[in-house]
């Protein structure tokens, strides 16, 4: 069964301090399922509540299962136990036998799929402007950081992910194959950001099947992506300006991306992720809902 998801950084819900005007839950929550989406991401930090018991019961509301939760942490440092932060972010995710996977539907035992802990290799600062280089010892500190944290959410009965990503410590396309080399840890395969920094996702899907273990999917704009890669502007401005398209609307072959994905019978979730910014309010059925009905209604041509 293909599962597709929902996130709200497509209604421009972002956990980049300033990003833009940010739409409260229940609207983006009603309108992913209005669109017939059957899961979400949980968003940044705060936005839906701490309490698991809470935030199941939001998603309960409007029939949407936990796909995943996005989480970045700082990994490269050796002071640094990524476990304490691991452990407080999957405190939010509740019983991993409860929330495992349900689709509108469907009870605990039937699901395939778990809720999704999705890390990012954070530089330690907010945002997403640039990055340090790391040397040989604080590569060898990450990777093994990668697979604590991945044994960790594995101990708590949640499968983890590493989402390269722009602006983060595994962003090129050596980091990522650095990634798969030194590491265990499944990939969340995210179109747009590996795009971004210079690695073909289509390759990778194909080249890396068994690795994936969860999917962003985005389409970019590879002229702005190189004027962001070569610093000619900002990442933000790239968003502003941008950068991410609807599915079928910019550069990316999501067609070869999912055909790989299908080769290898990819069982997770296929999450439509367009990163927006929002310079205000939007009336109910209008504002960011109409690019993810374009991108929905693409992937499902696709499907």
């Amino acid at each position: 069964m293909i599962r597709i998801a929902g996130a709200p950084i497509s209604w421009g819900v972002c956990e980049v301090p300033g990003w833009g005007y940010q739409l409260p839950a229940d609207r983006v929550l009603a309108e992913m399922r209005e669109l017939g989406l059957t899961a979400t991401e949980f968003g940044p930090d705060g936005y839906l509540p701490a309490d698991p018991a809470e935030r199941a019961a939001i998603l309960k509301a409007h029939d949407l299962a936990a796909a995943g939760g996005f989480v970045p942490l700082v990994l490269h440092d050796p002071d640094i136990d990524p476990e304490q932060d691991v452990d407080k972010a999957l405190d939010g995710f509740g019983n991993a036998d409860q929330t495992a996977g349900q689709t509108a539907g469907q009870t605990a035992d039937q699901a395939t799929d778990r809720t999704v802990l999705v890390l990012a290799a954070a530089t330690g600062a907010d945002g997403y402007e640039g990055r340090p280089g790391l040397d040989t010892s604080q590569w060898s500190t990450l990777l093994a950081n990668l697979d604590r944290a991945a044994a960790r959410a594995a101990e708590r009965g949640f499968p983890a992910t590493l989402h390269p990503h722009v602006g983060t410590m595994v962003e090129t396309r050596d980091d990522v194959y650095r990634v798969l080399d030194g590491s265990d840890i499944p990939l969340c395969l995210d179109t747009g950001h590996l795009l971004i920094g210079g690695t073909d996702p289509a390759d990778i899907a194909r080249q890396a099947a068994g690795r994936i273990g969860h999917v962003h999917l985005k389409d970019v704009r590879e002229r702005v992506a190189q004027q962001v890669t070569s610093g000619a502007i900002s990442y933000t401005d790239g968003v502003r300006a941008g950068l991410y398209q609807p599915l079928g609307q910019g550069d990316v072959d999501v067609p070869a991306v999912v055909t790989a994905l299908n080769a290898s019978d990819y069982q997770g979730w296929y999450v439509l992720e367009q990163d927006t910014i929002l310079p205000g309010p939007a009336r109910p059925g209008e504002g960011p809902v109409i690019q993810v009905r374009q991108s929905l209604g693409y992937l499902n041509g696709l499907l």
